[in-house]
């Protein structure tokens, strides 16, 4: 590699080009002024040739200097990211894991304690976020995520199916004790919550819910529904706890399948590793006896069960 102008001598120089100033330079980089002069002599001295026109105090960029700038900057950024993405990336006994923000507070948090009993030489880290993209980077190991399933680059393992049901507070009133009832609750809502099986399956096909709240994010859902704002349809991944604690009620029987179920997955090019086993039959154990013990997953097995003896 061809020799280059020391870092120390870039930055310095970078920073009084970007602030105009070798005083505010000197602050950005918590160095002295003389120091910021020193180096934006080394780095002349070393290109041989002028990169601001001096006049009293103050500096201005040459032609050459704008443009050698800006080249810098980019270089400056793109060692930055590369660095950071190096010191990121998971190592051999870190498991690094992108998830739903409402499955990992509500329901994969509460678990992780016994992975960590189970495998104390791990550490878990949880990014929290919807897409693929840092997993395609390599800075997670795997992740769990909602869909149909078939996700190019990945494996992916099925972890459970989920379902809706309705709950509202305790201290939320009047508390519906019928279908009809609910047409005229206080709604919490969530675009992204299809109310349309479940009013199918309450035989209120021709109605759709008039929200007095409407929030895109489950967790705020949740809260406002712990705080009695009013009745919503949530999925029972998220309330097991919420249930069994008593800080939510469900008011209606009713329970129908969410369209998408978890998987957990991770990219098809990485190695089946030690840590990415070891979660895998872990999470799968924990969806099985969540499944077992869960109420309502039995009520929709007994249906399938009933619907398919008829049809056979």
């Amino acid at each position: 590699m061809s020799q280059l102008p020391p870092l120390a001598a870039l930055r310095a120089f970078e920073a009084v080009a970007r602030l105009g100033s070798v005083v505010k330079a000197a602050e950005s980089l918590n160095v002295t002024h003389s120091a910021i002069s020193h180096q934006l002599r080394t780095i002349e001295d070393f290109l041989g040739l002028s990169l601001f026109l001096r006049e009293g105090k103050r500096l201005q960029l040459t032609e050459e200097g704008r443009i050698y700038a800006l080249r810098i900057r980019g270089a400056l950024a793109d060692m930055s990211e590369a660095t950071q993405r190096v010191l990121t990336r998971p190592k051999p006994n870190d498991i690094t894991i992108g998830v739903v923000p409402s499955f990992a507070l509500n329901w994969l948090v509460p678990r992780l304690p016994d992975f960590k009993a189970k495998y104390p030489q791990y550490t878990v880290s949880l990014r929290a976020g919807l897409g693929f993209e840092e997993m395609n980077n390599g800075l997670l190991d795997m992740a769990v995520r909602m869909g149909s399933g078939g996700w190019d680059g990945m494996k992916q393992v099925h972890l459970m199916d989920d379902y809706h049901i309705m709950v509202a507070a305790p201290s939320y009133q009047p508390r519906p004790t019928s279908v009809n009832d609910i047409k005229t609750a206080t709604i919490i809502h969530n675009p992204a919550i299809p109310w349309a099986t479940w009013c199918q399956a309450a035989g209120l096909a021709d109605w759709r819910p008039t929200p007095s709240y409407s929030y895109n994010d489950s967790n705020l859902e949740l809260e406002a529904a712990q705080l009695g704002h009013g009745i919503m349809l949530a999925r029972t991944s998220l309330v097991e706890s919420h249930l069994a604690n008593g800080t939510l009620v469900q008011i209606s029987d009713i329970c129908v399948p969410y369209q998408y179920p978890y998987w957990l997955v991770w990219p098809d090019r990485s190695s089946t590793s030690g840590k990415i086993a070891d979660f895998s039959v872990w999470i799968s154990e924990q969806a099985h006896a969540y499944l077992e013990n869960s109420s309502w997953a039995d009520a929709i097995h007994e249906k399938n069960h009933k619907i398919n003896s008829l049809n056979n």
